[in-house]
C-alpha cells in the first residue's frame, strides 16, 4: 500500500534534514511489561497502515508513504523515571531527534519507567498526522494495553485527495479552473514577497506546562456559555491581550487557530491518520473592553469559520506542488506576522480507570518545526482540568517573556471570573 504525500504533508516533511515533531505525553499508574507495550503498539500499527509506512521517493523525487510487506515495529526507548518533570526534557529531546523515514516508521515511543508510575510519550512526525489523529491512536493504544483482545477495528486509509473531496467537486471543470487560478495567483505572489537570505536563528527551544484545577476550569466553561463564546475564543482573546501587555508595540495582534478538517469534511473520520488542517486568524480591537472584544471576536470566528472550504483549499494546494520550495522558503525566511499558534483540543474522551492501570493525566501535546515562528500554545482538558503546553524558541519569543505571557493569561482568567462572580 502506498500513496503520494499531499502538498501540506510534503511541506511538513521538508527535505528530511530538519525535524518537525509532535509529542503526546501521558502518565499511567500501574506496572507494565515491555512485551505488553510492544504488543499494544503492534496492534495500533496493524489497524493503521500509515503507522507502518516509510517514505520512498519516486523518479521525480516526490515522496510517497510506502507500507513495506514486512513492517518495522514502532521503536521503544526506555529510561528510568527520576522526577515528575522528566517528561518535559524528554519531549524536548524528541522534538529535536530526526526520524529516518527510509528505514523506520514516522512514530516512536518513550517509556519513562517508574515502579508504580510511568510517564510515556508518543513522538511522531507532523507530516504523519495531527493532534486529533494522535488522540485516536492513544485511545486505542490504552484500550489494547489494558485488554490485548479488545477490538479496535481496521482503518480504511485515505489514499489520496479523491478520498476526501467528493467526486462531483473534484471532477467539476468550474472547480478545477477555480482551484488552478487561485493556486497560480498564490504561487506568483509567493515568488515576489521579499524574504531574508536565511531563516531566523531560533536558538533554544522551551516548554512551559501548567494546569488549571477543576473548579476554575468549570467556572471558565460556565463564563463562556453565559457570554455566548467558546473557550477557544476566550483563550484567544486572553492570549492577544497578554501578548500586547508583555510585547507592547512588538505584538502583532494576530493568533492563528487551526480548525479541525473533520468538522467540514465528513470523509475524514475521527480515527483516520491524517495531517491536513484548516486555519483562521483572530485579532482583537484595542478600543474595546475584554467582554466587548470577546463578543466581537466570537462573531468574527463564526464568520471566518463558515467561509472555510476544505475541498477547494485542498484542490488549490494540490495544484501548487511546483510552488512548494518557494512557499517553504517564505515560511522559513519571511518575517513573522503573528504572535502565536493556538490550538484547543477540547475535552479528551479517554477513560481514566482501566482494569490493569489508571491514567493519571494526559498532558497537552507539543509540536515544533522549522517553518517560521515556533510560538505555540496547545490546550486540552482531561479529568476536568485544563492543561496548557506553551512552546517557543528564544529567537522568536524569549523565555522570560513567555513566562510573563503565561502569568498574564492566568491573571486575565482570574480577573474575568471574579468580575462575573461579583456581577
Amino acid at each position: 500500500m502506498k500513496r503520494r504525500l499531499l502538498f501540506g504533508e510534503r511541506m511538513l516533511l521538508g527535505d528530511g534534514t530538519e525535524p518537525f515533531n509532535a509529542v503526546i505525553p501521558f502518565r499511567l499508574r500501574g506496572t507494565f511489561a515491555l512485551k505488553d507495550i510492544q504488543q499494544a503498539l503492534a496492534r495500533i500499527q496493524q489497524k493503521h497502515p500509515w503507522l507502518r509506512a516509510l517514505i520512498a521517493h519516486d523518479n521525480q523525487n516526490i515522496p510517497w508513504f510506502d507500507v513495506p510487506e514486512n513492517p518495522i515495529s514502532i521503536p521503544v526507548r526506555i529510561i528510568a523515571r527520576q522526577g515528575e518533570d522528566q517528561w518535559q526534557e524528554e519531549s524536548k529531546r524528541e522534538w529535536n531527534t530526526l526520524f529516518d523515514p527510509k528505514k523506520s516508521p514516522l512514530i516512536r515511543f518513550v517509556w519513562i519507567k517508574g515502579e508504580d508510575v510511568s510517564d510515556m510519550l508518543f513522538a511522531f512526525h507532523h507530516c504523519l498526522c495531527d493532534g486529533g489523529s494522535a488522540m485516536a491512536f492513544l485511545y486505542e493504544f490504552l484500550k489494547v494495553l489494558d485488554n490485548p483482545k479488545a477490538d479496535i477495528g481496521i482503518e480504511s486509509p485515505i489514499l489520496g485527495i479523491e478520498d476526501v473531496v467528493p467526486a462531483n467537486i473534484l471532477n467539476s471543470r468550474k472547480q478545477k479552473l477555480k482551484a488552478k487560478f487561485i493556486g497560480r495567483l498564490a504561487a506568483t505572489a509567493i515568488k515576489v514577497i521579499p524574504t531574508g537570505k536565511k531563516a531566523i536563528d531560533r536558538q533554544n527551544d522551551y516548554l512551559i506546562n501548567w494546569k488549571v484545577d477543576e473548579t476554575v476550569s468549570q467556572q471558565l466553561i460556565s463564563y463562556c456559555k453565559a457570554n455566548g463564546a467558546t473557550v477557544n475564543t476566550f483563550l484567544s482573546a486572553a492570549l492577544l491581550q497578554a501578548f500586547k501587555k508583555v510585547k507592547g508595540t512588538g505584538a502583532f495582534n494576530k493568533v492563528s487557530c487551526p480548525v479541525d478538517i473533520r468538522r467540514f469534511a465528513t470523509q475524514v473520520k475521527s480515527d483516520h491518520i491524517f495531517a491536513f488542517g484548516l486555519m483562521i486568524v483572530v485579532s482583537a480591537n484595542e478600543k474595546l473592553s475584554f467582554i466587548e472584544n470577546l463578543h466581537a471576536m466570537q462573531a468574527s470566528v463564526e464568520r471566518k469559520t463558515s467561509k472555510l472550504d476544505p475541498y477547494i483549499t485542498m484542490m488549490v494546494m494540490e495544484s501548487g506542488h511546483d510552488a512548494l520550495n518557494n512557499f517553504t522558503r517564505l515560511l522559513k525566511n519571511g518575517k513573522s506576522s503573528n504572535d502565536c499558534m493556538f490550538s484547543n483540543l477540547g475535552r479528551i474522551q479517554i477513560p481514566h480507570e482501566y482494569k490493569e492501570f489508571s491514567v493519571d493525566t494526559i498532558f497537552s501535546p507539543s509540536v515544533i518545526g522549522p517553518l517560521g515562528n515556533t510560538t505555540t500554545l496547545v490546550v486540552s482538558t482531561y479529568r476536568g482540568k485544563m492543561d496548557f503546553s506553551f512552546v517557543g524558541s528564544e529567537g522568536y519569543l524569549p523565555y522570560t517573556e513567555a513566562l510573563a505571557i503565561r502569568d498574564e493569561v492566568m491573571k486575565i482568567i482570574k480577573t474575568q471570573l471574579e468580575y462575573i462572580a461579583v456581577s
